[in-house]
């Protein structure tokens, strides 16, 4: 092993001795480009992949993390300001869950861990202050779940426990929330954020909630919807609501025939927000029936005696003698007397309706839809459609509108050539952004293995260029040639001696051997030698 390993490195060193000054430049340039491509190569591949452990955390938390970190001893960086940690893609997930079960990052404020420490002697109140900033540190880390948001704080103020209840005293909130890329936040949005604060708080209501956004603009407003403002602002919401589903119904139509933004669908409402309660009675002579029926007699017997009869008294009614004159003639009367009563019940027909709001009194539509064209540039011409086409459009937009004639509705469908100069702008600029793209990603990703064939075609032309030295035998030729009975001249044409003469060396006589032994050592060369000394000789012959 030894002898092999030093025969090849004197085999490298006589290779390197017979080189000229620029081969030797070429063979290290070469040579250190080699190297440096392997080293660059072995440190690109054996560098760890980084991925995100953490992103949009505050400073405090990420301290937090890159404590835990140099506590694990795990490689990171940090970006984005410091709100990003990076650690190697395959620990990525490990790290997450041994950081979840020490709390980190916990988020901003203090949540329900604030009562894993047992707190003995506290008073009520702080008791109920730790409550209340339990709650509103649950309620900042929810909120700052949502896509929409980068943080949040909740401040909660709940009126004081009492014997006596004051009904003008209730719960409020007030939400700030920092919306990423200083963006609107929908309706939606706000709406489910005044909700979830309002179901996490006792006695609370969505309309006692606040939210304000990092630019100042309050979000949402504290007015009861049984108030003259709350009401207005559902009306209006309405209102808007039913004009877009109705201009949403008949564009979507127009688009799936005349193609997408070649409609404008525009629909106004006019809605009834009355209330109206009715009650109607109707009665039916007709159809009356007994309800009742009553009948009395009374009879009336009377009798009177004629003037002159005994008076009555006390002599009346005791008798004195037996010579008095008996009594008068007497009057008999009888009087009867009938009366009958009925109650008739007449039949009635009593309908109570009570009309809610939201009916729709009127609906106007404006459609507009785009003119056909002909021809490309310059000539380009309007080609206006037909009356029954333009009538089929308005068929079909009024059955999608709801349009009802007898209820005063109108409808408008014109045809206009649209202004799309601005959308041809910004398409020609869109395709050469792309064709720009596209070219200098191509030189971007060509550039590097560009360089590198150039550098190899330099380095090929200076090899080419390289000059031929000519490699000096060291001994005179007669002695390279061998022993035998053959002499040649070096061009096969030979004799052998004849018998009893002796063998002298001519100079200037190189075998076949010799030169076959030559060119294998160094056939570049060689070959260079042998046109050089077959130009000398006729060189000399022609002189």
């Amino acid at each position: 092993m030894n002898q092999n390993l030093s025969k090849l490195l004197g085999q490298l060193r006589h290779i390197w001795s017979q080189l000229g000054a620029s081969q030797r430049l070429s063979v290290a340039a070469a040579t250190f480009v080699l190297v440096a491509g392997l080293v660059a190569l072995s440190v690109w591949s054996s560098r760890a992949d980084y991925g995100l452990l953490y992103g949009g955390l505050s400073d405090a938390e990420s301290a937090k993390v890159i404590a835990a970190l140099d506590d694990a001893k795990i490689p990171y960086k940090v970006g984005s300001g410091g709100g990003a940690i990076l650690i190697p893609q395959d620990k990525v997930y490990t790290m997450r869950m041994q950081l979840a079960g020490k709390g980190i990052p916990q988020g901003e404020g203090v949540g329900f861990e604030i009562f894993d420490k047992p707190n003995f002697g506290i008073s009520d109140f702080v008791q109920r202050a730790n409550y209340v900033r339990a709650v509103q540190g649950e309620l900042s880390r929810t909120i700052s779940q949502i896509d929409e948001i980068q943080s949040a704080r909740v401040m909660i103020v709940l009126p004081e426990n009492r014997l006596l209840l004051d009904k003008d005293k209730f719960p409020t909130a007030s939400v700030f929330v920092h919306v990423r890329g200083n963006t609107q936040l929908p309706a939606q949005t706000i709406n489910s954020i005044r909700f979830l604060v309002a179901n996490s708080v006792e006695g609370l209501k969505a309309n006692h909630v606040s939210v304000v956004d990092n630019l100042g603009n309050v979000l949402s407003e504290n007015s009861d919807d049984t108030s003259a403002a709350g009401l207005s602002n559902t009306q209006l919401a309405a209102r808007r609501s039913l004009e877009q589903y109705l201009s949403k119904n008949a564009q979507d139509m127009l688009e799936k025939v005349l193609g997408p933004g070649q409609a404008i669908v525009r629909v106004t409402a006019e809605i009834n927000y009355d209330t109206v309660s009715r009650t109607e009675e109707k009665f039916d002579p007709d159809g009356q029936v007994i309800r009742t029926q009553t009948k009395n007699d009374e009879s009336t017997d009377s009798a009177t005696t004629a003037p002159g009869s005994q008076p009555a008294g006390i002599t009346a009614n005791t008798a004195t003698s037996t010579n008095s004159t008996g009594a008068g003639p007497l009057n008999d009367s009888k009087e009867r007397k009938t009366t009958s009563t009925v109650e008739y019940e007449i039949g009635k027909t009593t309908s109570s309706s009570v009309q809610g709001a939201g009916g729709i009194k009127r609906l106007t539509a404006a459609i507009t839809i785009a003119a056909q064209m002909t021809g490309t540039g310059a000539d380009r011409k309007v080609a206006p459609r037909t009356a029954e086409e333009m009538e089929k459009l308005r068929r079909v937009v009024a059955g999608a509108v709801g349009v009802d004639t007898t209820r005063g509705d109108t409808m408008t469908l014109e045809e206009i050539p649209f202004n799309d100069q601005f959308a041809t702008d910004m398409t020609k600029e869109l395709d050469q952004q792309q064709r720009h793209d596209f070219w200098w990603n191509l030189a971007h990703n060509l550039a590097y293995p560009g360089m590198g064939l150039l550098a190899l075609l330099a380095l090929f032309r200076m090899l080419k260029k390289t000059p031929v030295q000519e490699i000096p035998l060291g001994i005179p030729v007669g002695r390279l040639m061998p022993r035998h009975n053959a002499i040649g001249n070096g061009n096969g044409n030979g004799h052998s001696p004849r018998f009893g003469e002796s063998y002298e060396p001519q100079p200037g006589v190189v075998t076949v051997e010799v030169l076959n032994k030559l060119i294998k050592e160094n056939p570049t060369n060689m070959t260079q030698a042998i046109r050089d000394w077959m130009n000398k000789g006729r060189t000399s012959e022609q002189n």
